[in-house]
């Protein structure tokens, strides 16, 4: 699953459009779907997202022994 997808389905699930939560995160709805079309949308962006949207996002390295190397928001 692509980022854009994740996205999308993130916005179905939380009720909210792609134009919406491009406002909510300080972007022209133009913008983002440029970004989600190029599959460029940054870490910022998404911690950004998860931030509006008062849900947690990770995302991490698992290493061979289970150690796992975190970056996200709580």
């Amino acid at each position: 699953m692509t980022t854009a997808d994740m996205i999308k389905q993130l916005c179905e699930q939380m009720n909210i459009s792609v134009a919406e939560l491009a406002r909510r995160i300080g972007q022209t709805p133009q913008n983002f779907n440029k970004k989600l079309k190029r599959e460029t949308v940054t870490l910022d962006e998404l911690k950004a997202i998860a931030d509006v949207l008062d849900i947690k996002f990770e995302q991490a390295f698992i290493l061979p022994d289970g150690n796992e190397i975190k970056t996200g928001n709580e």
